[in-house]
């Protein structure tokens, strides 16, 4: 793959609230690992899709099924392909999947494909690697592992509001959506993707 290996980011995993979702008495790491356990039946049935754009786009398959079970718990927690109510919009925001924001406030996208397509999920990872290069660009100095998840974390609030590394998932949902989806991408990683 054209960026740095997903099992050499370092991770924190997720955070309390996080974990939560999943009334687990713990974070970090360990319960990155079982949500993305948790979601890995469902996550079966995008396999051969998840792999086919992959190597479309040059990223991990094992970092594309981590954003689908951080995102949308495998298609889980979707209602007709629609995620992320907005209750002030009296709309979702995001769409698929990966959850593509539609938000004219937010990432201002428009869905394509069906919410389970490879068509979708060609556009998300294009929208993935497009966030990745920004954080290539502004931060020339970091890591092509610093750059990744920096990159993941853009993908999550935009990468306007990823201001340095220690501090990645400072603007991020759950204040660990990097280091989360880094620990799931590993799990995935060393289970079958």
């Amino acid at each position: 793959m054209g960026y740095a290996n997903i099992k050499d980011v370092q991770t924190t995993g997720a955070s309390w609230k996080t974990g939560q979702q999943d009334k687990l008495g713990y974070s970090g790491v360990e319960a990155s690992h079982t949500m993305a356990e948790t979601d890995s039946g469902r996550m079966s049935r995008y396999k051969s899709k998840i792999f086919n754009v992959g190597q479309k786009c040059g990223i991990d398959p094992a970092l594309i099924a981590a954003i689908i079970s951080r995102e949308s718990r495998a298609g889980n927690v979707l209602h007709d392909g629609w995620g992320d109510w907005n209750p002030h919009r009296n709309a979702y925001n995001a769409w698929g999947l990966m959850q593509v924001d539609v938000n004219p406030s937010g990432g201002g996208h428009t869905a394509e494909g069906a919410w389970d397509s490879e068509v979708h999920l060609c556009q998300a990872t294009g929208i993935l690697v497009g966030f990745i290069g920004r954080i290539r660009n502004k931060f020339p100095g970091w890591s092509g592992e610093q750059h990744l998840k920096g990159g993941i974390a853009a993908y999550n609030m935009g990468d306007g509001n990823v201001h340095s590394y220690a501090e990645v998932d400072a603007n991020t949902t759950g204040g660990d959506y990097s280091n989360d989806v880094v620990a799931r991408a590993q799990w995935y990683k060393r289970n079958g993707f």
